[in-house]
Parts: C-alpha cells; sequence; structure tokens
C-alpha cells in the first residue's frame, strides 16, 4: 500500500523562526518523547546526509536528511521498523502573520501486515498534524527556562 498524505498549518512567526522546529534537535522542544540519537555526531542537523534514529509508536526509524533550505524546507527519507519506507517533507511558506506549515509524508508499506497500520495513520492525518501545530503553539508560549 502506498499513500501521499499532505497537510498545513499555521503559525506566528518567521520561517526563519520555524525552520528549526523540524529539525532533529529542535523537534525535542516541542514533541513529546521524541529523542534523536545521532550515530554520528553533526553540529548541524539540518544537513543533507545526517542520519539520526528515533523509537516512537511504529518502532525504532531510521532517518537522513535528504535535502534542505533553511527556512524554506527540510525533507527526509524514514524507514520506520518493518511497518513503512518514504518520505517526510516539511515547507515553509511565509504568510502576511507568519508561516505557512505544509507537511507531506509519502509512505509505502513494506509488508501486507503494514497496511492496516498505514491506513489507520493516513485517515488521522489531520489530527496527527493538529496536535503538531498545538504542541509547537504551547512551546513558543512558554516561558523561558529559569523564568
Amino acid at each position: 500500500m502506498h499513500r501521499t498524505l499532505v497537510d498545513s498549518f499555521e503559525l506566528d512567526i518567521a520561517p526563519s523562526e520555524a525552520f528549526p522546529l523540524f529539525t532533529a534537535r529542535g523537534e525535542e522542544a516541542w514533541a513529546p518523547g521524541w529523542q534523536a540519537q545521532f550515530p554520528a555526531e553533526t553540529p548541524d542537523d539540518s544537513l543533507p546526509g545526517t542520519v539520526f534514529l528515533t523509537d516512537g509508536q511504529a518502532g525504532r526509524s531510521t532517518w537522513i536528511v535528504t535535502d534542505s533550505r533553511p527556512a524554506h524546507h527540510i525533507r527526509y527519507a524514514r524507514v520506520a521498523a518493518t511497518q513503512t519506507a518514504g518520505t517526510v517533507d516539511v515547507r515553509l511558506a511565509a504568510t502576511d502573520t507568519g508561516t505557512r506549515v505544509t507537511v507531506t509524508y509519502d509512505l509505502t508499506s513494506l509488508d501486507p501486515s503494514a497496511d492496516d497500520y498505514l491506513a489507520t495513520f493516513a485517515a488521522g492525518y489531520h489530527d496527527y498534524l493538529a496536535t503538531w501545530r498545538t504542541a509547537i503553539e504551547h512551546h513558543l508560549q512558554a516561558p523561558p527556562p529559569g523564568e
């Protein structure tokens, strides 16, 4: 099974401020349970070729940054254990009030047993991205550490 899922949301910050939130390390600030592990240290986790691992509901995932242009987009190749493989693309566009974030997951089941997982993920994709927006807004409104 293959699915291409696209949805957007808006943030009240500039694309240059939004971009770091969608890097491996940046996501740790707002995504509960997200922790990127780097097999090789990298000072800039947005550079193409950067590899990192995460553990989540789909099991262990291997991520590779395939393309990035700070303040505009970042694209990852991702293999989630034995469930799905594909790409995750985050595009940022300036608006009058901030940034429009468009996220595209282009995924293929690696085995027929993963078809139900992918179908469920696809059905809940809009709600899934809504949780991203809520978590990011909460993070942006939180006082800096130490205050």
